[in-house]
């Protein structure tokens, strides 16, 4: 399943992360601020129950998030992604995937991976910028040997190319994944583009 997370307003702020001449320090609150649209929309696929409060005035009925959500960036860009999550949801569990690319093969390669206890949570994986699909894949794969479902799993993205949507189509059969662009394709170095560059170096400074 593919939902495409649009307004103007965050095509405005696209429009800011893709442009090379945005500075680091503009860039890396541009992603922050990014973040909690994409939260509140994928926060509207997860159930939540009625409850009763007391206000100032009197008893009245509320919504409280009725399902436990670990959220789970793919070091570096990913944690661009968080904030917004960990700003609407203040107890959230965090884990931490990390992954380089091996620029030969353009592969993964694995150097962390730290989760808290799974159960029967939901997670969110963060990877800003779906380009192959192998590293959102190989992140996927490592929560899953936690004996998460995919049913249980999600995926969010600030671009992705055609290309990263077929490979994960066809590797994580079932997988929900959130994007707010589809972009053209890949160039021969297998970077997004249009796109906006190095997601984990523009938003580290590095």
């Amino acid at each position: 399943m593919l939902t495409l997370i649009k307004s103007p307003f965050i095509d405005y702020k696209l429009t800011i992360l893709r442009n090379k001449k945005t500075r680091n320090s503009l860039f890396r609150q541009t992603m922050n601020e990014i973040s909690y649209l994409i939260a509140g929309e994928v926060l509207k696929f997860y159930k939540y129950n009625k409850i009763t409060i007391e206000t100032p005035i009197t008893k009245t009925r509320g919504t409280n998030l009725s399902e436990k959500i670990i959220i789970v960036p793919i070091l570096r860009a990913g944690l661009g992604l968080i904030e917004g999550f960990v700003k609407f949801l203040p107890n959230v569990e965090k884990g931490h995937i990390g992954l380089y690319r091996n620029e030969q093969t353009y592969q993964p390669v694995e150097y962390l991976c730290k989760l808290p206890k799974v159960g029967n949570k939901h997670i969110i994986v963060l990877d800003p910028m779906l380009a192959t699909g192998n590293s959102s894949s190989a992140a996927i794969d490592l929560v899953k040997k936690n004996g998460v479902k995919i049913s249980n799993i999600k995926l969010v993205s600030l671009l992705a190319s055609p290309e990263g949507l077929k490979n994960l189509r066809k590797k994580q059969r079932g997988l929900h994944v959130f994007t707010c662009s589809i972009d053209k394709k890949l160039n021969k170095n297998k970077f997004i583009v249009p796109g906006l560059g190095d997601a984990g170096d523009r938003y580290m400074g590095t």
